[in-house]
């Protein structure tokens, strides 16, 4: 049998999955990932951590399947994106906590960068608006802030990498400092268009060229692992972001395929081919995980609260006691009854951009029930996702191309049969969930897998692909939009006046 084993680095846990070459499970592992919250807004993860729990369930994983390192083709990686790790060279320890992605501290050197007016540039080269969000100003937080470190960068003594790299100088015995692209059209420091670091921006961010990673394909020689590590040496031939793995893992490779993973929050995906689309729908451009040389790009947008919203019912409003009630709670009731929920817990992402939006709950009466109010929590994921593929769709058609035409789900709320036909009927699309739900991992396997010969190319991965439940819409196209404006009416009634 030929295996390949996925190690999939997660914002509040580490896992590792061994896959067959048909892309079946056939172990996995799971160790939880303390999360660190030292001031408000702040989010921090210990490096030594993520590498101890990583390398944890990776030798869990090998042990529960019964199998040796010699048995592993390939290695593939798969990461939480733009969280931060700068550490010494030759002893490999890091200078300071990891900041992770929903960090905000360096919110003010964005704020600088946008009133400097520098946001036009860093979005044509980078695809990426100015955020906090992305890993180019938390490293210079870090620089300018951890005593000593600016000096040191500038010896060349330090490196900076995103998680992926940590984990493979950590694999590879500190032999390997690489990154692929996908991580590194995360940092916004990346031209997305040469594939490879800007100059422009790391003079702007005053960020040395000597910390930083060789970038490679998503399918490249990223190292081997140290034979003590995992029993025998294993070669590392795949990379990705969470989310553009999640994209390949689906056999989305061609132009106008989209993703949308239901997790806490929601990220869609649309590839875009060969071609730089900048968004004029509040969307991002990144570039999607590559096999080879050419730049392959895909347009993403995420929803803050997804299943957040399903945990806020069972911990803030003890609806439910366990998340796994939801769908009965909800459908114990034919539908929500006219009630409109909008979780803008944290305001509203794309393709909004509604910082300022709060939560509401509209469209009570006397009959309103907790069941009726469950069920529009519920809905309020399709109908976020509805307006991010409705935004995508008039991208692709501004740029020459057609709307998508079929939507594939993973994450842990795909699962709810009651939310999935839901969003087909307010698309009026297909909704396909894979057999394999665990794509983000599958994705890193699949490249892992190009990179050692276990797979010839990706058609014989779409062959691979399969559907485990098509949802096909069932509403009049009529009803759909007049709930569709429904919703954006709430969504305007969620944003407070100034």
């Amino acid at each position: 049998m030929t295996y390949l084993l996925a190690l999939d680095q997660g914002t509040s846990s580490s896992r590792s999955i061994v896959f067959d070459a048909r892309g079946r499970i056939v172990a996995q592992a799971q160790r939880e990932l303390p999360q660190l919250y030292p001031r408000p807004g702040w989010v921090e993860h210990d490096p030594r951590e993520i590498w101890r729990t990583q390398l944890a369930t990776a030798q869990d994983a090998l042990r529960q399947a019964g199998i040796t390192a010699r048995d592993v083709r390939a290695l593939g990686i798969t990461n939480q994106r733009e969280t931060t790790v700068l550490w010494h060279r030759k002893t490999g320890q890091p200078v300071h906590h990891a900041i992770v992605w929903q960090d905000r501290r360096a919110e003010p050197a964005c704020a600088l960068l946008r009133e400097q007016g520098h946001a036009a540039t860093i979005q044509a080269r980078t695809g990426l608006l100015i955020d906090a969000y992305f890993s180019a100003t938390k490293l210079q937080w870090l620089l300018n802030h951890v005593p000593g470190a600016r000096d040191a960068a500038e010896r060349g003594e330090l490196a900076f990498g995103t998680v992926d790299s940590w984990l493979i100088w950590q694999l590879t015995g500190g032999r390997r400092h690489v990154t692929d692209v996908s991580n590194a059209s995360r940092t916004m420091l990346f031209n997305v268009h040469a594939n490879q670091w800007d100059d422009a921006l790391l003079q702007l961010l005053r960020i040395p060229r000597a910390l930083l990673p060789e970038v490679l394909p998503s399918v490249a020689d990223f190292g081997a692992t140290d034979a003590a590590l995992l029993g025998g040496a294993i070669a590392i031939g795949g990379v990705a972001g969470d989310q553009q793995s999640a994209l390949f893992g689906q056999a989305c490779f061609s132009a106008g395929m989209a993703k949308n993973t239901y997790g806490t929050g929601c990220f869609m995906l649309m590839h875009t081919g060969g071609r730089f689309q900048q968004s004029g729908n509040g969307l991002l451009t990144t570039s999607a995980a590559q096999t080879g040389k050419r730049p392959e790009f895909a347009l993403e947008g995420s929803v803050f609260v997804g299943g957040a919203v399903v945990q806020w019912l069972r911990d803030g409003l003890r609806a439910i006691s366990a998340s796994s009630q939801v769908q009965s709670l909800a459908e114990s009731v034919p539908d929500s009854g006219g009630v409109m929920m909008v979780p803008a817990f944290t305001g509203l992402g794309a393709p909004y951009w509604k910082p300022d939006a709060r939560g509401t709950i509209t469209g009570l009466t006397r009959g309103t029930t907790i069941a009726h109010i469950a069920r529009a929590a519920l809905e309020s994921i399709a109908y976020q996702s509805a307006a991010l593929l409705a935004a995508m769709g008039r991208d692709a058609v501004a740029a020459g191309g057609a709307p998508v035409s079929e939507l594939r789900v993973d994450g842990g709320a795909c699962v709810n049969d009651l939310l999935m036909q839901f969003q087909a009927d307010l698309l009026g699309i297909p909704v396909v969930r894979p057999a394999v739900v665990e794509t983000t991992a599958l994705g890193a396997a699949y490249l892992a897998g190009l990179a050692s010969g276990v797979y010839a190319g990706t058609d014989e991965l779409s062959a691979l692909w399969q559907a485990e439940r098509r949802f096909t819409p069932t509403l009049p196209r009529s009803q759909a939009e007049a709930l569709m404006a429904r919703w954006e009416h709430a969504v305007a009634q969620a944003v407070l006046p100034g």
